[in-house]
């Protein structure tokens, strides 16, 4: 639904719109228009997420399409506003919790609080295989680099990795005293790394199916790990002891945990060494590299740390655009791609000067965000998976 209060604009003459947006208020955008040059009556937009339009001015009418372009040049900055290319609502029955899309675009893999995890098109949403084997509510999932195989873990402690062609379990990894709340996986796959509610990060052997060691025991719930190539500038230090020939691929690489306790850590992966320790304003939910010395990391709060490894004592910046908690950060060409929830969904580039919104949730949390080439994929409380398309922008 759109509508404009009624204004003298003459359909004939060709005018500019300016806008100014202010909060979302239940998950909506109020804009106030001014159109110029000769035209200076207020006028108010109200924007859903249901409905996005771009406004035509010969004739002047309302017509709909997936974007609309928002800026304030006294403000040098814009945003744009894009709308669900598609939405798919036949793959769960509840909140979706996380998903993935395959590396060649062509698979998603989700988890739900229905008690499933399903494979499904990524091009329609069509149920291609219900993997069945987790006890409790799965809290992650995520495709190998080679879009065959899933990685997953639960409530159950348990995390296991599966065939996307025919849905078995190929291994479980099994050590673990809590619920699984977060994986990465080391270069191709080989290994992998988990972090748990019991406060260890732990890396494994794909191969074996065994356990490598702990990487880190905190004594504080894990929320988000991610693994990242470290600059040659950053000093990782040195192994106590020699690694196991079986990890493959954790030189040069650091690993980061998002703590319930406040605090993001980051050591190497190989060396288990030390490299930073930083402490936020709340418990720490997500946190992804956007270069081999930079990082973001956003906590219960709503704020989103962005840190330079290379000297961590101050955050090169903090964005906070509502007190929401931050529920997922993923790193996107130039930028990156923020979820929080209070349904807000936002890709930031160049700097905090140029924003695209993506709407649709409205007051429903984003849990995660997926993305393949110009295709943007989310799952929300609303048991929603939305397909966004860049260039509709």
């Amino acid at each position: 639904m759109l509508e404009l209060k009624p204004s003298s604009v003459d359909s004939k003459f060709s005018t500019t719109m300016q806008a100014y947006v202010f909060p979302r208020c239940f998950g909506a955008a109020w804009v106030l228009t001014s159109f110029f040059p000769s035209y200076s009556d207020l006028d108010t937009v109200f924007i859903t997420s249901n409905m996005i339009a771009n406004f035509c001015c010969e004739p002047a009418e309302w017509v709909q399409t997936k974007s609309i372009h928002i800026s304030c040049p006294k403000e040098n900055s814009s945003s744009k506003f894009l709308a669900p290319y598609t939405t798919f609502s036949r793959i769960h029955t509840k909140s979706i919790t996380c998903l993935d899309i395959s590396s060649g675009g062509g698979l998603g893999v989700s988890s739900s609080t229905d008690g499933t995890m399903k494979i499904w098109q990524a091009s329609n949403g069509e149920l291609r295989r219900v993997l069945e084997g987790h006890v409790f509510d799965v809290n992650c999932c995520r495709f190998f680099p080679s879009g065959l195989v899933v990685l997953s873990g639960g409530m159950d402690a348990q995390l296991k990795i599966w065939s996307a062609e025919d849905a078995s379990c190929v291994v479980t990894f099994k050590g673990h005293k809590g619920g699984i709340l977060d994986t990465a996986i080391v270069d191709r796959g080989r290994n992998v790394v988990s972090a748990s509610r019991d406060g260890t990060a732990r890396l494994w052997d794909c191969g074996r199916s065994a356990c490598l060691g702990v990487l880190a025991d905190c004594g504080s719930s894990i929320n988000g790990v991610a693994v990242g190539a470290a600059d040659n500038s950053i000093n990782l230090g040195s192994p106590e002891q020699m690694p196991s020939e079986r990890e493959v691929g954790t030189e040069a690489k650091m690993l980061l945990l998002a703590r319930e306790d406040k605090k993001l850590q980051c050591l190497g992966l190989q060396s288990r060494q030390p490299v930073f320790l930083f402490i936020g304003s709340d418990a720490f939910n997500c946190c992804t590299f956007l270069s081999g010395f930079l990082l973001l990391a956003g906590t219960q709060d709503g704020n989103i740390y962005q840190l330079d490894v290379r000297s961590p004592r101050a955050p090169v910046q903090v964005i906070h655009r509502s007190g929401a908690p931050v529920l997922s950060l993923l790193s996107f060409r130039d930028g990156f791609i923020a979820s929080q929830g209070d349904g807000s969904c936002f890709i930031v580039q160049q700097d905090l000067d140029y924003v695209t919104e993506l709407t649709g949730a409205d007051c429903d949390p984003v849990y995660k965000v997926a993305t393949w080439e110009k295709q943007i994929y989310t799952c929300c409380r609303d048991g929603l998976v939305r397909r966004y398309q860049l260039s509709d922008l």
